[in-house]
């Protein structure tokens, strides 16, 4: 089982290796806008879609409709339209209405700064629960989850998991809290650049040495 000390030394070295690249969707919108909303649809948008994209997209979706009620105002089609070329987005349109009417009707049009609440809407998961809380609220209720993060925690050797779930479950145990809020970013990032899914870049990653490499086949 991965120590406390090597955990630290790992967050460490990526916290400084990190800046030399792009932040995720998610993180840049939060810390420049400060809107739960925009938050939440920038990371229902962003599903199976590359960040440059979805950054693209939601910067337009949102010069249209910075909030629930504007958006509502737009047709699925005119939603689609703008977020275009993200992938499924005529889905994700539907998506986006049925959660602003949910949030006009249950929540006053605000996003919830709640667990459950969050929860009980159709359309988000745990992941974007997580990302909604962490980036748009700045609550670590916990570790954010996408394949990013549960592929490097995996070669890391750090839990030994086979999905997001559980990952979320057994890094949320091992991870120390003061660690959480910035642990999606960091392993996104990670993930995006060195730790990529297919022949990762390990003879120029930072944290090698503290990596166990599993199911790592090949790699650059």
């Amino acid at each position: 089982m991965v120590n406390v000390k090597e955990i630290g030394k790992v967050i460490n070295i990526l916290k400084k290796e990190s800046k030399k690249y792009n932040v995720p969707s998610a993180t840049h919108i939060g810390t420049t806008t400060k809107d739960p909303f925009k938050v939440l649809i920038s990371c229902l948008i962003s599903l199976r879609t590359k960040d440059e994209i979805t950054n693209k997209v939601s910067k337009r979706l949102f010069e249209k409709a910075s909030n629930v009620k504007e958006m509502l105002k737009l047709s699925e089609k005119e939603i689609a339209k703008l977020i275009y070329p993200c992938a499924f987005y005529n889905i994700k349109a539907k998506r986006i209405k049925e959660i602003c009417k949910t949030l006009i009707k249950n929540y006053n049009g605000k996003v919830p700064d709640d667990v459950n609440e969050l929860l009980k809407i159709k359309g988000i998961g745990r992941k974007t629960m997580g990302i909604v809380m962490c980036y748009g609220f700045g609550k670590t209720v916990s570790i954010p989850v996408d394949s990013h993060v549960h592929e490097v925690s995996n070669r890391l050797g750090w839990v030994k998991t086979k999905n997001p779930e559980k990952t979320e479950i057994e890094l949320m145990r091992i991870i120390p809290r003061k660690y959480w809020q910035d642990f999606n970013d960091l392993f996104v990032t990670w993930g995006q650049n060195i730790c990529v899914p297919v022949s990762p870049y390990c003879s120029k990653c930072a944290i090698y040495d503290y990596c166990k490499r599993v199911n790592v086949k090949y790699s650059r």
